[in-house]
């Protein structure tokens, strides 16, 4: 009797451990989909204030201050680029977010989304 309790003990530890194996990975790609929406509508909303800023001055060299309003860094580090008639929002991947598929994302004033990683991510 004992020695069946000890052979159940291993298979239900080794099938939890395989549903684990195989649960885990789903998990993080699950997290580092939802990360890379919150910073997908980040950088559309900075672009959106980026537009507003052009709107009033025809220039978008004054829209960095789209940036100061970015309270969680945690995951992404934002940059933008603005030149007088167009600008570039990059999302560069931190902790992690760096081992996520994508990559690299950035947004143009033309709305030209782009990454680094695989396609069809945004």
């Amino acid at each position: 009797m004992l020695c069946n309790r000890g052979i159940s003990s291993r298979v239900t530890i080794t099938i939890i451990g395989i549903l684990a194996a195989i649960a885990y990975p789903s998990y993080v790609d699950s997290v580092q989909k939802a990360r890379r929406g919150d910073a997908q509508a980040s950088m559309v909303e900075y672009a959106s204030f980026a537009e507003r800023i052009f709107t009033e001055t025809n220039q978008y060299t004054n829209a960095t201050q789209a940036l100061s309003g970015i309270v969680d860094t945690t995951f992404y580090n934002y940059t933008m680029a603005p030149l007088a008639a167009s600008y570039t929002i990059t999302a560069l991947p931190l902790g992690g977010q760096v081992g996520d598929d994508c990559g690299t994302m950035t947004l143009t004033n033309t709305g030209n989304r782009a990454t680094t990683g695989v396609s069809g991510c945004w």
